[in-house]
């Protein structure tokens, strides 16, 4: 498969403190990789650096044959990366279509099409965003990322916090935006039972580096206990 994403020995910093030390992470075109590790061992900062929300000091990142060293996070957005942010961050001052619409690029995803994913946000296109519950603003912000016709749908803790049946609603999305549009995903997620069901590959940091990456299928118990456990 050709690769759509490469990061080649990333570092990071948030001021004089290393976050980064070497990550090296590929998505393929079509592809679902899910991004692994415990609390702090630098998902959320690899995330940053891909979507240049903090720049990198080392390394490569190379998205869709452009590298994005130096490159403004809305210019890489425009290039197809679409961010699910965690804890959700929708726009609590405009409705639900607003908020849709607010960054849509010409596509197939439109309004009719994320309605279908998601039935909630037609039935609450006209609420404001701020009186919606937890997970119907999960939906809208993947909704929102989807409008954007992204080549790369990035979601990070998509599910965190979120009701047993509201999280099944959002699994079941991720699962048919696999089967049905091809759509390369990169995923944070601490659910192991659910990302099996839907991820390609897993990458797997410690401490800020890439400790693992392989197969799902792949994925071993001991692998599990040694890098995820508690």
């Amino acid at each position: 498969m050709t690769a759509l994403l490469e990061m080649r020995g990333v570092t990071a910093f948030y001021g004089h403190s290393q976050a980064l030390f070497g990550v090296d992470l590929d998505v393929a075109e079509g592809e679902v990789v899910a991004l692994m590790g415990r609390n702090g061992m630098g998902k959320t900062t690899t995330i940053r650096a891909l979507t240049r929300l903090i720049p990198h000091r080392e390394g490569a990142i190379r998205f869709a044959g452009q590298a994005l060293e130096g490159m403004q996070a809305h210019r890489a957005a425009r290039l197809g990366l679409g961010l699910v942010p965690e804890g959700r961050r929708a726009f609590r001052g405009l409705n639900v279509e607003e908020n849709l619409i607010a960054a849509a690029r010409p596509g197939p995803w439109d309004l009719a099409r994320v309605h279908v994913l998601f039935p909630r946000l037609a039935e609450r296109r006209g609420q404001d965003a701020a009186t919606l519950s937890g997970g119907e603003q999960q939906m809208l912000v993947i909704g929102r990322a989807l409008m954007t016709n992204p080549r790369l749908l990035i979601l990070d803790e998509a599910t965190e916090g979120l009701a047993p049946l509201i999280r099944a609603e959002i699994w079941a999305a991720i699962r048919a935006l696999k089967a049905e549009t091809g759509l390369s995903i990169l995923v944070v997620d601490k659910s192991l039972k659910e990302l099996v069901q839907v991820a390609d590959r897993a990458v797997i940091l410690e401490k800020g580096r890439t400790e693992w990456a392989g197969p799902m299928a792949a994925m071993t118990r001991g692998l599990a206990d040694r890098f995820l456990g508690v």
